[in-house]
């Protein structure tokens, strides 16, 4: 069960059923098929067909302060997040989320690596309608440890309308759906393998943000 505050102070409540994660999102897809072209390079798998869309345990939907992993080598991904309330646009809640993801996995099976972490979403949300008209320039900012790793806005990433027009061809716009966006270029340089991770949202019309942060907690070594 997820709880959400609004701006107005009232909260909403729902179960995750249907949990998905896009991927290769971006909305300039020769930078998307450039990326594609580096993980390549580095043993991860191509997607047979861009944008992609992950489905994912929907228990994974968690809005936690401690995420634990299984080895070092896994980090998160700045995003924001589609929350269904109902079969309308105006049931539809925005709010951000952080993609938490096992590397390691990665190269073997994307979806794997997906299932293998929580994705973590904020405990504040707006209403889609009410930041529909300026959506493109809200900002996206994630810290590795206090670094900043990425930058961008949610116009660089393909907009939620497109991916709700996915949700209702595949019969999916329901209550307890979340949507995740796909993430945005990472900052070279930067560390990712981290132990605490933060994703803000920002909107400079108003000045309101969103935040979800957490810390990784690495698990006892296995027996066998």
């Amino acid at each position: 069960m997820l709880t959400f505050t609004l701006p107005d102070g009232t909260t909403e409540s729902l179960e995750v059923t249907t949990l998905l994660n896009a991927g290769y999102a971006g909305r300039n897809q020769e930078e998307v098929a450039s990326h594609i072209a580096e993980l390549a390079e580095l043993g991860v798998p191509a997607p047979t067909v861009t944008p992609a869309l992950y489905p994912i345990s929907p228990y994974l939907a968690q809005q936690t302060d401690t995420v634990a992993v299984q080895h070092g080598r896994t980090s998160g991904e700045a995003e924001w997040a589609l929350v269904v309330l109902g079969n309308t646009i105006d049931d539809v809640l925005l709010t951000v989320a952080c993609d938490h993801t096992d590397r390691d996995l990665e190269v073997h099976s994307v979806a794997w690596s997906k299932n293998a972490a929580p994705d973590v979403l904020g405990t504040s949300a707006w209403r889609l309608t009410d930041v529909a008209d300026r959506l493109d320039e809200i900002t996206l900012t994630a810290w590795a440890d206090g670094a900043l790793i990425q930058t961008g806005t949610l116009g660089d990433l393909l907009a939620p309308q497109y991916w709700l027009d996915v949700l209702t061809e595949r019969g999916l716009f329901s209550r307890g759906t979340v949507l995740i966006s796909g993430t945005i270029s990472m900052h070279h340089g930067v560390n990712q393998f981290s132990d605490a991770w933060k994703v803000e949202m920002a909107e400079p019309a108003t000045g309101n943000t969103l935040t979800c942060e957490y810390k990784t907690n690495l698990m006892p070594a296995p027996i066998g």
